[in-house]
């Protein structure tokens, strides 16, 4: 399951992440890293981008970058 695909207020843990070159490396700067836990905590009215709650802090990624990271045990 693609990160881009899990439901406001649903946890999940990142499996793989994805992309390459600049986003890649902008994305594990950003502590979203393999093994970490994600938390959803909502979309924007037109579902773009959305935020996140990594290690306590908020992180916002457009849905086209959430799409490049694997995630499963959502819930």
């Amino acid at each position: 399951m693609q990160l881009n695909e899990v439901k406001e207020s649903q946890k999940a843990t990142i499996t793989r992440v994805g992309g390459n070159g600049a986003l890649r490396r902008r994305i594990l700067e950003m502590g979203i890293l393999k093994g970490s836990e994600i938390y959803v905590e909502k979309y924007a009215p037109l579902r773009d981008p959305l935020e996140l709650v990594i290690k306590g802090c908020h992180v916002s990624l457009r849905v086209e970058e959430a799409a490049n990271i694997s995630v499963n045990n959502v819930r």
